[in-house]
């Protein structure tokens, strides 16, 4: 069941001098200091707060408090708390928009929208993705930004574009890395829409901030979004494949995922229907072919492994053969991987070990792609796994332009 919206309360305005109902409606609130509307509809009063948090939102308070009275200041640090003090003179609601002219001449206006993300952003460790932004930010500008002199601290309004055909993917991490540098971002669409050549280019975010953050998050937001979303595109094309044979398995991914980026790597896999697979050495064990030369037998192997992993962690096995497979099954393996088979070997075997062990999970692997994907497809096989999702996809082409004034 997805979790209900939240909508504007009137106590807000008892606790925050500042909020006022939105012209957008329920779902939405408005700041009469930064005079825009921001969305209400994910945390309620806790939306409140994070805009009171927000760079250009302390910014503008700390003008206030400058520019008035001892009598009706704002209180320190309070970013807007109401105060007794302070007199209640609201000011006119604007809507922020942005308008584009499109190929017929017509001109269509984008109000704020609320972010829309999957619902498999809920599984993402927020600790995680904000040590990695950091880090990726400070990969980008590990010292100077030389280029803020040229657009300093004027707030700007930007427009994100999607250029090529794709599946929206990444929104996230793209909205990570602008929360970072203090900015906000309103989408037009919902992570994992596909987007078609026809309807390029196409705005589908709006971001806003000072112009010298909206430019240093550009870069890093634009790659997560461009390769997160080339890999949704081509895990979504694999599995769309595989629905048109009426084959009922498993599409996943790899580990040789890039140093760094796994995380939104397997993050895409989900938003495409797709498995991300084990996600680390942790998370399952594979005994591979090196694996069974140093142990000397798949049988040692898989007994050794199967003490410190317990019940809980469970052992796929690698193997070459048919004989390797059985003898892995009868040494405790759930999951069998027959990899680098021909279509025509892998059918044979998988029909032979489901026979004697119905309930083993069978996996093919090496050398699929999505051209000789469907010789793969067959009724004893429940994974088929590509490191061609993570390591041989396009990328979706994006851009982020400034809006003029």
């Amino acid at each position: 069941m997805p979790k209900p919206k939240a909508v504007y309360k009137s106590y807000y305005e008892d606790k925050y001098f500042w909020v006022r109902p939105s012209s957008l409606g329920k779902l939405f609130a408005f700041c009469t200091i930064c005079d825009k509307d921001f969305k209400v509809s994910y945390g309620g009063a806790d939306d409140v707060y994070r805009h009171s948090q927000r760079v250009y939102h302390k910014k503008l308070c700390a003008q206030m408090n400058d520019d008035q009275t001892d009598d009706n200041k704002i209180l320190p640090h309070s970013h807007g708390l109401r105060s007794s003090a302070r007199k209640l003179t609201p000011r006119n609601q604007i809507t922020l928009e942005i308008h584009k002219t499109e190929p017929n001449g017509e001109l269509v206006s984008f109000p704020n929208f609320p972010s829309y993300t999957s619902e498999h952003s809920y599984i993402l460790p927020q600790a995680k993705v904000s040590s990695l932004i950091k880090s990726w930010l400070e990969e980008d500008c590990p010292s100077f930004d030389y280029a803020a002199l040229a657009v300093g601290e004027k707030y700007n309004r930007a427009e994100l574009l999607i250029k090529s055909p794709g599946i929206v993917s990444g929104v996230p991490f793209f909205d990570a890395v602008f929360q970072e540098v203090g900015c906000e971002v309103d989408w037009l669409v919902s992570e994992g829409m596909k987007i078609d050549a026809a309807s390029l280019p196409k705005t589908i975010a709006l971001i806003r901030g000072e112009a010298r953050s909206i430019l240093i998050g550009e870069r890093v937001a634009l790659n997560c979004m461009a390769r997160c979303s080339g890999i949704s595109t081509l895990a979504q094309s694999f599995i769309e494949k595989t629905r048109s044979l009426e084959w009922n398995g498993r599409i996943a991914g790899t580990r040789k995922t890039t140093p760094g980026f796994r995380l939104a790597e397997k993050y895409a896999l989900l938003v495409a229907g797709a498995d991300t697979h084990r996600f680390n050495l942790s998370s399952m064990v594979m005994l591979k072919d090196n694996h069974i030369s140093s142990s000397g037998n798949v049988s040692n192997a898989v007994e050794r492994v199967k003490f410190a992993a317990g019940f809980s962690v469970k052992v796929e096995v690698e193997c070459q053969s048919l004989e390797e497979a059985i003898e892995a099954v009868e040494s405790g393996a759930e999951i069998i991987m027959f990899d680098n088979f021909t279509s025509e070997e892998l059918h044979i075997a998988a029909a032979a070990l489901k026979e004697m062990f119905p309930n083993v999970i069978i996996e093919a692997s090496g050398g699929i792609t999505e051209d000789n994907l469907a010789s793969y497809c067959g009724p004893h096989v429940d994974v088929i796994s590509s490191s061609k999702l993570v390591q041989g996809y396009s990328v979706v082409d994006y851009s982020l332009k400034i809006v003029k004034e």
